[in-house]
């Protein structure tokens, strides 16, 4: 199969027969399959084949074709749809309707979950394709994961997380006005060593509040998750509040990354190298003493200099601490938050072209289109942490009871 494939490519090549759009090699193909699929369902609906002489006085028979053009991802192919005499014959292949095939569909909404706006997408379609289609469609067939992201926001999940991961991205979305909307987004570490993105919620303008926390962790407790071992988060104003108050249980863990990330905010380029060095050294502090030590060292050098930037790590220090308690294995998940800054790169890449949303619909669906597309050759942001089974008999040790582990 594969040689004849290359057979025809080079054959196209040589003879400057093109692989799509009207004429191309690839669309006379397609429209063959689907022919043949077509005529193949009729004889299977009337139970004998054309020209075949047991079908002779049978009732039903053969009443000629209608021609009916489709959009496919080659471009636009024209197949003659039998009919019969009673009028029963409902095709699947390309059922009545249907003006577009499912494999075109999937491959526009990968290309709006890639950040392409409905212009561009219109434009790249007509130009590789030479398929005539309108901004409307576009937004007619990406329209059709409204429900499924419904039923994705609601859907039932586990019971305990060992970690749960919160963070927040700022976008554009109208409100009257444009105005800057955090969306907040919730990953969790389940039992089996997979992340999963638990959830999407756009917030109010002008920034966080004990409210809206509350609303979204009811949300997830809502769906199931009774208790989390551990809750990661940037220091956002009233979250820690409201953890202890939906999971009384849970450890609330400042992220690392973050507060080493925020700290470079306050600090000359000239000097980062020499504070991520130092830094280093007090979240990977072998005890709590030994952090305190180090970091009153790292306050001295840097007191004078940078003092927003030492304040920021006292205020953060009751939060930041926890995870020291934890050998090596639990402190890499809280503080290497790679899938969930893979995940806010893929937002943002998402996002950046469109400029502001119309409504918050419209943000939740590029978002969620993202989530659900997977880049081919790039790491699965949800896939199963490395080393799960030595992590998963420390998190029993620790928290056998509240996970269930015997």
């Amino acid at each position: 199969m594969a040689e004849l494939a290359e057979h025809l490519v080079a054959t196209a090549g040589e003879r400057g027969i093109a692989l799509t759009g009207e004429g191309g090699l690839l669309t006379a193909l397609t429209k063959q399959v689907l022919q043949s699929a077509l005529e193949a369902e009729m004889s299977v609906h009337l139970g004998y084949d054309r020209h075949d002489p047991i079908g002779r006085n049978r009732g039903n028979s053969r009443n000629g074709s209608t021609p009916k053009t489709v959009t496919t991802e080659v471009g636009k192919v024209t197949v003659q749809v039998p009919r019969d005499r009673e009028g029963t014959f409902e095709p699947q292949i390309v059922a009545k309707h249907q003006r577009r095939l499912s494999g075109f569909d999937e491959q526009v909404i990968s290309l709006y979950a890639k950040g392409m706006t409905t212009g561009d997408i219109a434009a790249h379609l007509a130009e590789i394709y030479d398929t005539d289609i309108s901004r409307d469609t576009v937004s007619t067939v990406t329209g059709k994961v409204a429900e499924e992201l419904k039923v994705w926001q609601s859907r039932p999940l586990d019971r305990v997380y060992p970690v749960i991961i919160i963070d927040a991205i700022i976008l554009k979305i109208r409100e009257g006005n444009v105005a800057n909307r955090p969306v907040y987004v919730a990953m969790g570490l389940n039992l089996e060593g997979l992340r999963d993105v638990l959830g999407i919620w756009v917030g109010p303008s002008g920034g966080e509040g004990a409210k809206q926390w509350m609303t979204m962790l009811t949300d997830l407790r809502n769906r199931g998750i009774m208790d989390a071992c551990i809750v990661c988060c940037d220091g956002l104003k009233g979250l820690p509040e409201a953890i202890s108050a939906i999971w009384p249980l849970a450890v609330v863990q400042t992220c690392v990354v973050h507060l080493v990330r925020n700290s470079l905010h306050y600090s000359s380029r000239q000097h980062w190298q020499k504070i991520t060095a130092q830094l280093r050294g007090i979240y990977t502090a072998a005890t709590i003493d030994d952090a305190e030590y180090r970091f009153e060292e790292f306050a001295e050098a840097w007191q004078a200099k940078y003092p927003a930037m030492i304040a920021l790590w006292r205020n953060s220090w009751a939060e930041f601490v926890p995870f020291l308690a934890f050998p090596p294995e639990i402190r890499k998940l809280v503080y290497t938050t790679n899938a969930i800054e893979s995940l806010n790169a893929r937002f943002r890449a998402a996002t950046r072209r469109r400029g502001h949303f119309p409504d918050e619909a419209a943000a939740l669906k590029v978002l969620y289109l993202t989530i659900r597309h997977r880049e081919p050759n790039r790491p699965n942001p949800t896939g199963q942490i490395a080393g799960w089974k030595n992590i998963l008999n420390i998190l029993a040790m620790t928290y056998g009871d509240r996970l269930g582990i015997n």
